[in-house]
């Protein structure tokens, strides 16, 4: 018998061929059997390209590919004034507050209003008046939604972290306007117990204890006074949330700021159109820099004849004596809330829209006005030129018209005074208010409008973002109280919010 030695190697031996099969098979099977390494490889590659083609084909579930923590150098070329962590907040604070609504105020508008991540139902028949290719963009939205805009939002911010230790600012996501809003006509002794739970919640949290509050901003979706009532038992209206000492060094994002209150952010009330892309605001611009305005002006709303020194009486008076150059929209005798096709179409139609003060100083009804490309006219400071700062432009006569209440009701003509502004005027200034158009709008997709627009979400949270940077360099010796005062100021004028 001869052994093999190194080097020597043994005779080959031969596959039997299977006489059933064909030539090309037994082929493959005689190459399988000599070369199964090979085969091995193969059918290794041959898996890894279906997989390849099912995942560019077929999308996998979310849940597959769990979040992954983002590294520095990526968080700070992203993120450059920090990043957001949001309270997971029980959800009686806000998911069940929504989920509730049908035990909500007297009209009932809660249910509606927070349907579609609180855009509202679609608003089809608006088919007829708006570009078709803008048409999806428009939503019945409720002017009190803000809190569920911000927070769905905010979810899925580039800028939310998972991390509390490395977040500049914290959001609290209680939707306390939908709390006190149940309230608000019966159950005063409920008023307050939402607020004083979730502030309770907050305040056990470690890095609530580290600034005591400071770094923590808050949307509030009704106006300021709602949210601070009185010690005086005959002023019986809204919660005391503003007048708890916790809440003294939050930021709070609301429709309608306190005068005297630094911590009070004016953010625009939503109107109904949300952008899905840039190119959606650029149409909408388009079609309302060109339509055909056969009113000089407008007034859409209703007298009130329960609140002292108004004026609205002698506006719509005025309006019906004027009637080949003024339209009314009487909300006293239509439904006006939430931005009807008869509103949209008045402002479409005017070239100057007069903004009263109603229930209090703001009102949606000026981001409807300049929503349609009309001029809005007020009345006092307070409707807009010292509450949304951050949003519209920093000289108000570039954009409006101011007249002193005195003067209309002292009966001067608000006709002739419109009627003083050229053509070029008034087309400059229209110009100025389009332009303004994506710094006040919610656009619908999560990320926004994108890199190349601001709208006022971005606009919001980036304000408070730099406030927070600005009083952590001051603290630091790096910078001053000015400097914040500056830097938000100029938020205004900058390229936030400036469609290219």
């Amino acid at each position: 018998m001869v052994l093999p030695f190194p080097g020597h190697l043994s005779p080959t031996r031969q596959t039997p061929k299977n006489p059933d099969l064909p030539k090309p098979l037994n082929s493959i099977q005689a190459h399988c059997s000599l070369h199964p390494r090979l085969w091995l490889l193969i059918t290794f590659l041959s898996v890894q390209i279906f997989v390849l083609f099912v995942t560019r084909t077929v999308p996998l579930p979310a849940s597959l590919f769990p979040a992954t923590k983002t590294k520095p150098s990526a968080a700070a070329a992203n993120c450059p004034l920090g990043r957001i962590y949001v309270y997971n907040l029980p959800p009686s604070f806000n998911k069940d507050l929504i989920d509730t609504c049908n035990d909500s105020d007297p009209w009932h508008w809660r249910c509606g209003a927070v349907s579609n991540d609180g855009f509202g139902p679609i608003a089809a028949e608006l088919a007829r008046v708006v570009p078709g290719s803008v048409a999806p963009a428009w939503y019945w939205t409720n002017q009190f939604a803000l809190e569920i805009l911000f927070h769905n939002r905010l979810l899925n911010h580039e800028c939310r972290t998972l991390e509390p230790e490395s977040a500049a600012a914290f959001y609290i996501p209680f939707y306390a306007g939908l709390a006190v809003g149940k309230y608000l006509w019966a159950n005063h002794t409920m008023r307050d117990r939402d607020c004083e739970l979730v502030i309770r919640w907050v305040r056990k949290q470690p890095f609530w204890r580290r600034s005591n509050g400071a770094d923590h901003f808050i949307t509030l979706g009704r106006i300021t006074w709602d949210f601070r009532r009185l010690d005086d038992p005959s002023y019986d209206w809204g919660s005391s949330l503003l007048n708890m000492p916790a809440m003294r060094r939050v930021t709070r994002l609301i429709v309608e700021r306190a005068p005297r209150d630094d911590n009070d952010v004016g953010v625009p009330y939503p109107t109904g159109f949300h952008p899905s892309s840039i190119s959606d605001v650029v149409n909408w611009q388009g079609f309302v820099r060109n339509r055909n305005r056969t009113s000089l002006f407008c007034f859409v709303g209703a007298a009130r004849a329960d609140i002292k020194d108004d004026i609205r009486a002698a506006l719509m008076s005025q309006c019906r004596n004027e009637s080949g150059s003024c339209r009314v929209v009487d909300c006293a005798r239509a439904e006006c809330a939430n931005g009807r096709t008869s509103n949209l179409e008045t402002f479409l139609d005017s070239d100057f829209c007069l903004q009263p003060k109603g229930d209090s100083y703001t009102r949606r009804s000026v981001f409807d006005c300049m929503l349609a490309g009309s001029i809005p006219v007020f009345f006092w400071f307070r409707t807009a030129y010292t509450q949304y700062k951050w949003f519209l432009p920093g000289q108000p006569e570039s954009y409006s018209v101011f007249i002193e209440p005195r003067d209309v009701v002292n009966g001067r003509s608000i006709r002739s005074i419109l009627e003083g502004y050229s053509k070029e005027d008034v087309r400059r200034m229209r110009e100025k208010v389009i332009e303004t158009i994506p710094r006040f709008v919610y656009a619908k997709p999560s990320e926004g409008l994108g890199s190349r627009s601001r709208d006022a979400f971005d606009i919001a949270v980036n304000g408070v973002l730099n406030r927070f940077r600005v009083a952590r360099e001051s603290r630091s010796g790096r910078g001053t109280k000015t400097q914040e005062g500056k830097a938000n100021s100029s938020l205004s004028d900058s390229s936030l919010g400036r469609i290219l």
